[in-house]
């Protein structure tokens, strides 16, 4: 009887004596999974703009490239991430993805009133419209036939 009160005693100390698991390891009672709020939740469009404006700023082009591209994705309605991703794509020299980025911008705007009063945009536009039309053309096209031999 003695042995059996001291592997209880034991049994209860050992118990006492294990660390608790931190919230992100614990189980939704009764049914042994993950709590779904311990997932990842990206932030809000508006936040990975704010976060991509710092990369920016600090000449972290891909860094920045990345949150806006999660904002636009994450709210595809967020006018704000696609000006985002036009001037750094234009930093990073990607004319045809800061002029698809600009149209973007403007065709998501609440109002045609806002799109028309964006000039800055409208300024990039034509700068970057006039600047892929100078830039030549790199044909694909096949040699003609007398220069194959």
């Amino acid at each position: 009887m003695r042995t059996l009160l001291t592997v209880l005693l034991f049994g209860l100390i050992a118990l006492a004596c294990l660390p608790v698991l931190p919230a992100a390891q614990q189980t939704v009672p009764d049914s042994g999974r993950v709590k779904e709020s311990d997932h990842y939740v990206p932030p809000p469009a508006w936040k990975s703009v704010e976060i991509g404006d710092f990369y920016f700023r600090r000449k972290d082009y891909r860094g920045a490239l990345s949150r806006y591209q999660e904002a636009a994705k994450d709210d595809p309605d967020y006018a704000p991430a696609y000006l985002a991703l036009g001037k750094v794509y234009e930093k990073m020299g990607k004319k045809p993805e800061a002029l698809a980025a600009y149209h973007k911008y403007l065709d998501t705007l609440p109002s045609q009133k806002q799109a028309d009063e964006a000039t800055d945009v409208h300024k990039a536009i034509r700068r970057l419209d006039r600047d892929l039309r100078k830039e030549p053309q790199h044909s694909h096209a096949a040699p003609p036939s007398d220069a194959r031999k």
